[in-house]
């Protein structure tokens, strides 16, 4: 396994934390929470789950960190590489069913950037 590929993976991971909260949260929170016109428990799930968002973006910049420091453990790095590319898979299909360009939500390449960093760690001899 290659350790600079997962220092990558950390490195894109700390920005994609960064970009979701600094950047999103402002554009989608802020304005999510000052919608009256959804149903409250609606509002308040998605709230919930942009904070999962938030949780697992920190936290997986954290695991990449731990294997990289440890790289006899790659099934963390397998696990997350299949987190990442399924929830950058669902970015883009959410977009599509919106009728937006998937590329418009950062979550679509953010996330298939660290898959790919994943993937080529585990690839690349």
């Amino acid at each position: 396994m290659q350790t600079y590929l997962l220092w990558s993976a950390v490195v894109m991971s700390i920005i994609t934390f960064i970009v979701h909260t600094f950047v999103g949260g402002p554009r989608v929170a802020k304005p999510l929470l000052e919608n009256n016109s959804l149903p409250i428990a609606s509002k308040w799930l998605n709230y919930y789950t942009w904070h999962i968002t938030t949780i697992f973006t920190l936290l997986m910049g954290g695991a990449y960190a731990y294997v990289a420091l440890n790289p006899e453990k790659p099934e963390l790095v397998v696990f997350l590489t299949i987190l990442t590319g399924a929830f950058s898979l669902l970015s883009a299909v959410v977009a599509i069913k919106g009728k937006i360009n998937p590329f418009r939500f950062p979550s679509t390449s953010l996330f298939a950037i660290v898959c790919l960093f994943g993937l080529a760690s585990l690839i690349v001899a």
